[in-house]
């Protein structure tokens, strides 16, 4: 048996999941059956494995499905490599920022149920934001900076939080005053909760006015404390309770039990990735949560549906389209998110929605796909995107830590799954 792509486990392994994914997701008969070639696949699987066998990757799982049929899922490499573990497609992964688009669903279920508008201020939720001030930065005649603290213009909006214009950051030392103050403020504690962390977070200066600015933040983190204080109850119950039971994503959480913990995916560095079963009092809207391919692939598979799966609504169609539009202003100014090619900014074509990025144009970004795409990443690897004029969706999960590989890695499999993409 091959160690590098475990081809009779991961037999066994989609046998396993399929079950749950079939009412919604059956398997094509044939890769040409719905537009894609067979022996052009290949080429994306020959690259994985190689990425394995020069040790970039520990081992990955790729799901692809296009007309609401399973095109590809298979499994490369090594869940843990120390182990000799082999990945198998039920492997579950921390997926750090493919939190986001959950988080954001579950405020558009709330804001379908009148418990929030869009245009609410954040105050509304946490009080402590309404006393928030805006750094402006000065620059001194010798040449140094510092910060006059200014009132908001106009309040940071829950809009603000689902499209990353709050004015929030993330912390970076050495970056700036005032992202070394995210660190010097612990915001990122796992033990603190999301009430204490947005606490934090209002007493920090914002680096911009809300609505002016994009700048990839803490802004999903403070949205999950406004659905917390909108629905009543903690965020975890809550999107367990009306996203991933009614979805059947029976793999995704904050973590998993001790009874899944040999199915939980190893980065190459020990320690560097979070076990799946790790519990944190901190339930991180941004990045907290894990999942299997086969969970995420549901979740999308809701979206291709217009909000529902099996008979079960999550959100209405008119709700996926304001999601999947770009929701930044035309003047909005970009910051910054160490992001590449994911990058939204108008030079590269991209705008962002509700959640995730969001194509523009056809050209302009150095990534295939069609304009309206949608897409995200994290920062442990994983990613993913949903062409729905291709009527297409992707999953790629892996542990990897090393940011230029994770880059090189989303761009590879963007330019292999569309190369291998003939058919309409």
């Amino acid at each position: 048996m091959s160690l590098v792509r475990v081809v009779s486990v991961a037999a066994v392994a989609v046998a396993v999941v399929l079950p749950a994914l079939a009412q919604g997701i059956p398997k094509a008969q044939s890769p040409e059956e719905v537009g894609f070639v067979a022996t052009r696949l290949k080429r994306l699987s020959d690259r994985i494995e190689e990425g394995v066998r020069n040790n970039e990757l520990p081992g990955a799982v790729v799901l692809i499905a296009r007309n609401g049929k399973l095109v590809m899922f298979d499994s490369f490499g090594f869940r843990d490599k120390d182990a000799k573990a082999p990945m198998t497609n039920d492997t579950i992964f921390r997926i750090a920022s493919l939190t986001k688009p959950i988080v954001s669903v579950a405020a558009i279920i709330l804001m379908e149920e009148g418990k929030l508008t869009l245009a609410d201020p954040v105050s509304r939720y946490i009080p402590a934001f309404a006393d928030t001030k805006v750094a402006v930065e000065k620059k001194k005649q010798d040449g140094t900076v510092e910060y006059e603290l200014v009132p908001q213009t106009r309040p940071m909006t829950v809009q603000d939080l689902l499209r990353h214009t709050s004015g929030l950051t993330n912390g970076a030392p050495g970056a700036n005053q005032l992202k070394q103050s995210y660190l010097d403020m612990k915001v990122n504690d796992r033990g603190q909760t999301n009430a204490e962390m947005a606490d934090k977070l209002a007493k920090l200066a914002l680096l911009f006015q809300p609505g002016t600015t994009w700048e990839y933040s803490m802004s999903t983190d403070v949205l999950g404390r406004v659905i917390e204080v909108a629905s009543g109850m903690p965020l975890d119950k809550f999107i367990e309770d009306r996203i991933t039971k009614p979805l059947k994503m029976g793999d995704t959480g904050f973590e998993v039990g001790a009874d899944k913990k040999a199915r939980g995916a190893k980065a190459l560095k020990p320690g560097s990735i979070p076990d799946v079963t790790e519990k944190f009092t901190w339930r991180s809207g941004g990045g907290g949560m894990v999942s299997t391919a086969a969970d995420y692939a549901r979740f999308l598979q809701m979206f291709a549906n217009g909000g529902q799966l099996d008979g079960v609504r999550l959100i209405s169609r008119k709700s996926i389209d304001m999601m999947t539009a770009n929701a930044l202003p035309p003047d909005v100014k970009m910051g910054g998110g160490d992001l590449g090619p994911l990058e939204p900014s108008a030079r590269m074509g991209q705008g962002f929605g509700l959640g995730f990025a969001i194509r523009l144009d056809q050209g302009r970004s150095p990534l295939p796909g069609s304009p309206h795409d949608y897409f995200w990443a994290g920062s442990s690897g994983t990613y993913f995107w949903h062409d729905p004029q291709e009527r297409l969706y992707v999953v790629w999960m892996v542990q990897l830590t090393d940011q230029p590989l994770r880059a090189r890695y989303r761009a590879l499999v963007r330019d292999l799954v569309y190369q291998a993409l003939i058919g309409n």
